[in-house]
């Protein structure tokens, strides 16, 4: 008999809510707790906004307060002593805008005035530190126990200042002070937990810390956080029905922290499931300005973005001075990691886009910076598809000079970036891919790299660009033909087109649009 249908936990971030009553949907993510608890005690994780990082702590905190009716039928149920119960102090930075000075001082002390008024423990400290520490103490004094300690979005208050340099500094350093107290109080804890969108140096916030295990790129407990396919085959089966599986995958599926599961962030899996239809879910719920900015100010092209290559450094490399931009990217989760390679001794991560929604999504953001115009992005957006559905690849020579018109004229005359060839391959790749096309950039093959192709419909399509002071007479096509491009591709049995496209350095716009056979 097929598994009945239950509630969506759409937003539900606490534990005993899903699990009273047997309702909702639950993902049991215990036997990762007790992986955990068989490895260590002192842990850290970094995961993108709307992962489950705060059902997972609101778990910890009820299995270690002995919380057991809510645990029957789950993995750790019987691996656990319900006769041992531990006070639980968590602390969440989730709530409030840490924009200015003072705001984290006054929202802390608020969270500790409740520990107290929960626990019945005071402390007569009146600065951070020192009363957060005093309270570890006290309340193991007080219980016999030693307390665990959990940390939620420990890195808002500096991310939420990062347009502010000097209040996300203060709020880093204010930080840096609270969290040592954990480390210098470690005879009074018995386990804790951090989570937080970003991963911090540990120069930078955690020098006072440095006993927590990073457990963000450990292939153990990669799918810690998220679902996976068989979570979504098992749990939510009686969800799949009129779904077109293969395209759950490719919407959504594809985050990864090494390991070899690949994950979904459950935001949206079960938006999806609820409105039934497929749609950026997840991408729409944030708003990524400051990393369009950023993108544009490194002069970051969107056909980079799906070819980075970084090392556990690299990404760990982020702070208010010092954001890489790999590290800024893979940690926001706009690109996670699709490959590993040895290097001088080291692992090298190759990096890109998780899914359609994120690579779609994003490609869409970069355009409407570049084209400040909404409503003719759209035009050009719809004119593309349609001339790619009729196979109408002539008329592809109309809509990419409409492309580059509708950029202000202002933005060239403020960006220097607009002379090289990879902005004009950026604005023309953001344009297919956010379309949620098959694109594929810089394409090796074994007489030289294709700038792109693109393959829809039955049809591949080989573009090469070129920036010129003049119409060159066929460079571009010159060289889609002599290097034997289309070779590669010949064994997939389907149409072949070279599309040549040169752009004036003068006119910043296309100057020469020529097609072939390939």
């Amino acid at each position: 008999m097929p598994p009945s249908r239950r509630k969506l936990p759409i937003g539900i971030q606490t534990f005993r809510k899903i699990r009273e009553g047997g309702s909702y949907y639950y993902v049991d993510k215990t036997p990762w707790i007790q992986a955990l608890l068989d490895e260590g005690s002192h842990f850290f994780l970094s995961r993108p906004r709307r992962f489950g990082k705060s059902l997972f702590l609101d778990t910890l905190k009820e299995l270690f307060e002995g919380a057991e009716p809510l645990f029957r039928g789950l993995y750790i149920h019987d691996r656990w002593d319900w006769s041992v119960r531990h006070p639980v102090v968590r602390l969440s930075f989730g709530g409030g805008n840490f924009t200015e000075e003072g705001v984290l001082h006054a929202n802390l002390m608020a969270q500790l005035d409740a520990v107290e008024a929960r626990t019945g423990v005071a402390s007569g400290y009146a600065t951070a530190p020192e009363r957060f520490g005093d309270l570890l103490k006290r309340i193991h004094d007080r219980t016999r126990r030693p307390v665990v300690v959990l940390v939620d979005e420990y890195d808002k208050p500096i991310l939420d200042a990062l347009a502010v340099p000097d209040v996300a500094r203060a709020n880093r350093e204010y930080l840096r002070g609270v969290y040592s107290v954990i480390k210098d109080r470690d005879a009074h804890v018995r386990f804790v937990f951090l989570a937080g969108v970003s991963k911090f140096s540990k120069v930078s916030l955690f020098s006072g810390l440095n006993n927590l295990k990073d457990i963000t790129l450990d292939a153990r407990h990669s799918a810690l956080c998220g679902y996976t396919d068989d979570d979504l085959d098992t749990v939510f089966a009686p969800e799949l029905e009129g779904l077109d599986r293969e395209r759950i995958r490719e919407w959504y599926n594809g985050y990864n922290w090494l390991g070899d599961r690949k994950v979904y962030n459950p935001y949206d899996i079960l938006l999806l499931f609820d409105r039934r239809e497929f749609d950026a879910w997840w991408f729409e719920t944030g708003t990524p300005a400051f990393l369009v900015e950023t993108l544009l100010e490194r002069r970051v092209g969107s056909p980079d973005l799906a070819r980075m290559l970084a090392s556990s450094d690299l990404l760990s490399a982020f702070d208010v001075d010092d954001m890489a931009t790999e590290a800024l990217l893979f940690q926001t989760g706009y690109l996670t990691v699709v490959g590993e390679e040895e290097f001088a001794g080291g692992a090298v991560y190759r990096l890109g886009y998780p899914n359609r929604e994120v690579r779609q999504s994003l490609n869409r953001s970069l355009l409407r910076r570049l084209v400040r115009d909404g409503s003719g992005q759209m035009r050009n957006s719809v004119r593309l598809e349609d001339l790619l559905s009729r196979n109408d690849i002539e008329g592809l020579g109309d809509v990419f000079h409409s492309f580059f018109a509708s950029i202000p004229y202002h933005w060239y005359t403020n960006n220097d970036i607009a002379h090289y060839e990879g902005f004009y391959a950026s604005v023309v790749y953001s344009y297919f891919a956010s379309l949620g096309l098959d694109v594929t950039v810089e394409d090796a093959t074994s007489r030289g790299r294709l700038d792109m192709a693109v393959r829809f419909g039955g049809n591949v399509y080989l573009f090469e660009f070129k920036v010129v002071e003049m119409a060159s007479e066929g460079a571009a096509m010159a060289q889609l033909k002599d290097r034997n491009y289309a070779d590669k591709y010949r064994g997939l049995g389907q149409p072949i087109h070279l599309v040549a496209v040169e752009f004036s350095r003068e006119t910043r716009n296309v100057v020469s649009f020529a097609v072939a056979r390939g």
